[in-house]
C-alpha cells in the first residue's frame, strides 16, 4: 500500500437558521470562513456575487503532505469544545468533515485509528471523503 500524496480536511456545519456567531460560542473557535442565509457572498477567483443559499460554518485543518488525515482530525477537534450536549445540540446542523485525498499512485491506503473514529462519532460528525486518483 503506497503513501498518499497530501489530504484537506474542513469541519462543516449549514442550515437555513444558522447563525455563526453562535456556532462560534458554542464550540469555542473562529471559523475559517462563515456566512448566514442570504448574506451576500463574492467569489474568489471570479468577483461574481451571489447570496447564500443557507449558512455555514467552516473551519480548515492544515494541509498535510504527506497525507495525515489522523493528525488533521485532532487538529480541529483540539480546538473545538468536547462538551458532548453541545455536540448533540448542533446536530440539525449535520456537522461533517470534508476530506480532500489525493492519491500518488494507483494503490494507496488511508487508515484512521479508531480513537478518531470514536471522537468523530461521539460528536455526530460524519465522515465525507472525496478520493482523487493521481492522474486527476
Amino acid at each position: 500500500m503506497g503513501v498518499l500524496d497530501h489530504s484537506i480536511a474542513t469541519l462543516r456545519l449549514f442550515g437555513d437558521d444558522l447563525v455563526p456567531e453562535n456556532i462560534s460560542a458554542l464550540l469555542g473557535a473562529t471559523p475559517t470562513e462563515s456566512w448566514r442565509k442570504g448574506q451576500e457572498l463574492i467569489g474568489a477567483s471570479t468577483g461574481n456575487v451571489r447570496r447564500a443559499a443557507t449558512g455555514s460554518w467552516r473551519l480548515e485543518a492544515s494541509r498535510r503532505e504527506p497525507e495525515d488525515l489522523e493528525a488533521q482530525v485532532f487538529e480541529l477537534l483540539n480546538q473545538l469544545t468536547n462538551d458532548l450536549t453541545v455536540w448533540n445540540s448542533l446536530s440539525s446542523y449535520k456537522p461533517n468533515l470534508f476530506c480532500g485525498i489525493f492519491m500518488g499512485s494507483g494503490n494507496d491506503g488511508l487508515p484512521l485509528s479508531s480513537k478518531a473514529m470514536l471522537a468523530l462519532g461521539q460528536r455526530g460528525i460524519a465522515l465525507d471523503l472525496d478520493i482523487y486518483d493521481s492522474i486527476d
